[in-house]
C-alpha cells in the first residue's frame, strides 16, 4: 500500500486506538497500522523519549 505524495500528516480518527497519530503517521508514509504501533510500543521499552514525542505529536497533529 502506498500513499499519494502529498496527503498532509493528519491523525487518523476512525481507525486509532488512543490518538490516532499512529495510524496517521502509516497512512501518511503507506505502513502498516499495526506494524508501526507495534513498533512504537516495543521502542517504550528502550530508553528515550517516545512517549513524549507521541503526545507532542497527539496536540500538535490535526485531526482528519
Amino acid at each position: 500500500m502506498t500513499a499519494p505524495a502529498n496527503l498532509p500528516l493528519r491523525r487518523d480518527s476512525r481507525n486509532k486506538m488512543i490518538g490516532g497519530v499512529c495510524a496517521g503517521i502509516a497512512r501518511r508514509y503507506g505502513l502498516s497500522r499495526n506494524g508501526l504501533r507495534l513498533a512504537f510500543v516495543v521502542s517504550c521499552v528502550l530508553p528515550g523519549p517516545q512517549f513524549i514525542a507521541y503526545i507532542v505529536l497527539w496536540v500538535l497533529v490535526p485531526a482528519d
